[in-house]
């Protein structure tokens, strides 16, 4: 049985887009993650050891940016879904990113799932 936990918009200033001009700045993206997983250990216990700590998984991906830059959301998306898959050992995850670079849409954004290999 799989579960999802759903980390939804979640705020990030990162060096993103095709021209440097672009990624001379860091902007603002929405990123959305939700992690499949069974709850059923950690809802046995109470216990968190026995899930994915959403915490720590928004913690990395705000300091994910610092340094770094990407020309493409589509490049960022699966960077986070790999990081994710391997340091948080979620059996899936989707990755959305929203980006509010064309002022005439509401947001451009990609979205990706990957399961673990």
């Amino acid at each position: 049985m799989m579960d999802t936990i759903c980390i939804e918009e979640l705020e990030v200033f990162y060096r993103v887009g095709v021209p440097d001009e672009e990624r001379a700045r860091p902007q603002r993206l929405l990123v959305s993650v939700y992690l499949e997983t069974d709850f059923a250990g950690a809802v046995a216990g109470d216990d968190l050891a026995g899930t994915i700590d959403y915490f720590a998984v928004c913690q990395r991906l705000l300091g994910l940016g610092e340094g770094r830059s990407w020309r493409l959301i589509e490049t960022l998306a699966v960077e986070i879904a790999d990081l994710v898959l391997e340091e948080f050992r979620a059996p899936r995850v989707t990755v959305e990113i929203k980006k509010f670079i064309i002022p005439e849409t509401r947001h451009v954004g990609v979205r990706v799932t990957r399961p673990m290999a």
